[in-house]
């Protein structure tokens, strides 16, 4: 059962960190021109970025097309490492309460605790990562610093700037794919094997279905939580912003309160969803590529997993299940 448990989790893992490699790379110029344009927080009448696509029209007008891959490297890291510790800490939570219940099917309430338990121990882990990205992608184009350049800037603790609102944060892919499994679950549900006493593949998706679930389900876990993913681009790039704000400000903007009054008070309550058709754009595009490149590749990776298994299992008699 341990081997099975690490075997399934293990798979889960990788698929879902290259899935997510794969999303961010090609969707990163949207994510840099999405970034840029929530972090600007003026009166109406005073915006340099009116719309998302001001964003792109500058870098092309400053012959600085390639400053939207600016953080990529960084980025890539983040989103591998982060979706590697979310899907096998989701899998292994999961796992975990059906073999504490007895159970065989996992509930939305306990599946939304699995979901949490997992973005926390992810966010814990990656908050430094995220919090350079997007300082690098909010910095002005051809003038981003690397990685390590970034956040010396800063204090130590500089680099866990959000890590508040990240934490609150975790409701946005618990919701997205609590959201996703309980609908494949049911789509599956005829498919499943009946077979007893066999060690068979998981069942996946079609590359169309897991798209328009991943879609769905992501679209709604955005919508519920927009308000708290501006505040907290907004908290992270603060010390990025380029308008005539004083130190005092832009420290005061480094809180939940503060980035909350700040947009309140220069752009009114529809300030807090100011950028919510571009976020949804970029985020429901992602994840939806994300689960679908996942889906098409759980059950190779599962293969190579179970091959390394045997392999461990044969020339590691130790490592072998109880």
């Amino acid at each position: 059962m341990k081997m099975q448990l690490d075997l399934d989790s293990l798979s889960e893992a990788t698929s879902g960190a290259i899935g997510s490699l794969v999303s961010t790379t090609v969707l990163y110029p949207l994510d840099t021109c999405k970034t840029k344009y929530q972090a600007e927080v003026q009166a109406h009448s005073n915006r340099k970025y009116r719309r998302i696509s001001d964003v792109l029209w500058e870098a092309i007008s400053k012959n600085q097309v390639l400053s939207l891959y600016q953080g990529l490297g960084t980025k890539n890291v983040q989103s591998f490492v982060s979706s590697f510790i979310y899907f096998y800490g989701y899998s292994y939570f999961k796992k975990l309460y059906l073999k504490k219940t007895g159970k065989k099917t996992i509930g939305t309430t306990a599946n939304l605790i699995a979901a949490t338990a997992a973005g926390v121990s992810t966010i814990l882990i990656t908050q430094p990562l995220d919090t350079a990205s997007s300082r690098m992608q909010t910095s002005e184009f051809g003038k981003s610093k690397g990685f390590w350049e970034t956040l010396s800037e800063g204090t130590w603790s500089e680099a866990f700037d959000g890590l508040g609102i990240s934490i609150l944060l975790t409701s946005n892919p618990s919701i997205q794919y609590t959201a996703f499994d309980q609908l494949k679950h049911r789509l599956l549900k005829d498919k499943i094997s009946s077979k007893s006493g066999t060690k068979s593949s998981p069942e996946a998706l079609s590359a169309f279905s897991a798209f328009m679930l991943g879609a769905i389900s992501k679209c709604a876990a955005t919508c519920l939580t927009y308000p708290a993913i501006r505040c907290k681009v907004m908290i992270q790039a603060a010390d990025s912003d380029n308008d005539k704000r004083t130190e005092a400000e832009k420290k005061a903007q480094k809180t939940i309160s503060g980035a909350l009054y700040t947009i309140l008070k220069r752009e009114g309550l529809l300030g807090f969803f100011n950028g919510l058709p571009a976020q949804i754009l970029k985020t429901v595009l992602s994840s939806a590529l994300l689960l679908m490149v996942k889906e098409k590749i759980t059950k190779s990776t599962w293969l190579l997993m179970l091959m390394i298994g045997r392999y461990m299992s044969v020339n590691h008699p130790k490592l072998k299940a109880n």
